[in-house]
């Protein structure tokens, strides 16, 4: 079985949940095969400072220099790029996470598109049972964006919005961040020390 996680990054706000999450299954040692949107790369020259260029093995090389080089850990996929291992089910991640997540690509999971790879990655896991996980950052929902969530949910998707708590009274944006991404972390297993759990102390 494959034991990689698969990363998306689609165009929704919140560009830093993503590349968190990123960082942290690095640091953690797990085996990432990343994809990032043309949209997701407009939005995180907007909300990081960080500017992608526009081809995978480019954009490997820029996030080999950031997160220190972790080889083989990482692989980025293009949009296109239908010969990834991500694209056919005898290859299938033992999960995969879509951070952030529109509600295009909702839609487009819960019609069982699959018109980019990253489409076609989410359909591989759901068909293969495999864990998905979708952090949608988007608000308010319109019934249809709650209709495409529930859907997915009946399918057994994980649908774990960006809403951070509060009871560890966070100071930072980091503080922020780093909720979602432990909650994110927790349901594909990972262990971490981002923060302190419900009924611990810090």
């Amino acid at each position: 079985m494959n034991q990689r996680i698969a990363l998306a990054l689609t165009g929704a706000s919140g560009a830093q949940y993503g590349l968190r999450l990123l960082e942290c299954l690095l640091q953690a040692g797990e085996g990432v095969d990343l994809m990032i949107s043309r949209p997701a790369q407009v939005v995180l020259g907007m909300e990081t400072d960080l500017q992608l260029p526009g081809r995978a093995t480019d954009i490997r090389r820029v996030l080999n220099a950031r997160y220190g080089d972790p080889g083989e850990r990482l692989r980025v996929f293009g949009g296109e790029e239908w010969t990834a291992p991500l694209a056919s089910g005898s290859n299938a991640p033992r999960a995969m996470v879509v951070c952030p997540c529109t509600m295009a690509t909702v839609a487009s999971l819960s019609a069982g598109l699959s018109r980019s790879l990253i489409e076609r990655a989410a359909d591989v896991v759901i068909k293969e049972q495999r864990k998905l996980i979708l952090v949608p950052r988007e608000t308010p929902f319109s019934a249809l964006h709650l209709e495409n969530m529930l859907r997915l949910a009946r399918m057994g998707v994980v649908v774990l919005p960006a809403n951070p708590g509060f009871y560890h009274r966070p100071s930072t944006v980091q503080d922020l961040v780093d909720y979602v991404v432990a909650r994110v972390l927790d349901h594909l297993g990972v262990s971490h020390e981002l923060g302190p759990r419900w009924g611990e102390a810090e």
